[in-house]
């Protein structure tokens, strides 16, 4: 597996069938990804991490060209049952050469992958190799406060390694995460040749409210600390 340390091959269809209809990633990162896309329409997006690939879905259905990889066999196999046998995907670590040429898309999507890995010097370059110039990196990771909040003892200005337990449709797991503070986020960035465009704490979707009014009560404003989500263009 690389740098990413959960082995989603274990419990993929759980994972997969829970995001489906999940607060945090259908009505959450989902809306919120392509909402920072806005339009795709003839452009090649890769997406990175795909899992069983709903956001490459929805892409797709935008009018992109979509490619799409993870490091987890198992998902790969989901996501093609879902886009179909023609598509390309491919079984690839992040933590590792990518299998596609320089310069092959205008877009990359990297959706709640980062935070699993410790170092992002040679991913962050990987995905900026694979970029055309002027390319942009869509990125949605761990908002780095929520290490804080949840372990109040601990050092938000170090890059920590935490766990957290998860139910996923019914089946109990562990996902082991990769904290670090905001500035070693944008340091990264920018020494992987991005220039960071949009910084954003977006609002659950709208329809959320009705769909989960017992954990959505405390947030009026509609916006909570999820994840944080980055627009960054190559240069």
């Amino acid at each position: 597996m690389g740098c990413v340390a959960t082995d989603y091959d274990t419990f993929a269809e759980a994972y997969a069938a829970e995001n489906e209809t999940s607060l945090q990633n259908a009505y959450y990162t989902l809306p919120a990804v392509l909402d920072l896309a806005g339009n795709v329409a003839g452009r090649r997006v890769l997406d990175a991490g795909c899992g069983s690939g709903p956001l490459a879905a929805a892409l797709r259905e935008r009018g992109a060209a979509v490619s799409g990889f993870d490091a987890s066999a198992k998902m790969v196999e989901l996501a093609r049952r879902r886009l179909g046998p023609d598509a390309d995907l491919r079984v690839a670590d992040l933590g590792e050469p990518l299998p596609y040429p320089d310069g092959a898309f205008d877009d990359v999507v990297a959706a709640l992958v980062l935070h699993y890995l410790e170092d992002w010097t040679a991913p962050l370059g990987e995905l900026r190799r694979v970029l055309t110039p002027g390319g942009r990196l869509i990125a949605a990771v761990n908002h780095p406060f929520l290490y804080k909040l949840i372990h109040p003892e601990g050092d938000y200005f170090a890059t920590v390694r935490w766990s957290e337990e998860y139910t996923f449709d019914g089946r109990e797991t562990v996902l082991t995460y990769w904290h670090r503070p905001l500035h070693a986020m944008t340091d990264a960035f920018t020494a992987a040749g991005f220039r960071t465009a949009v910084v954003s704490e977006p609002p659950f979707a709208p329809e959320a409210r009705d769909l989960f009014p017992d954990e959505l009560a405390g947030f009026p404003s509609g916006a909570f600390l999820g994840f944080l989500f980055f627009v960054l263009e190559a240069a």
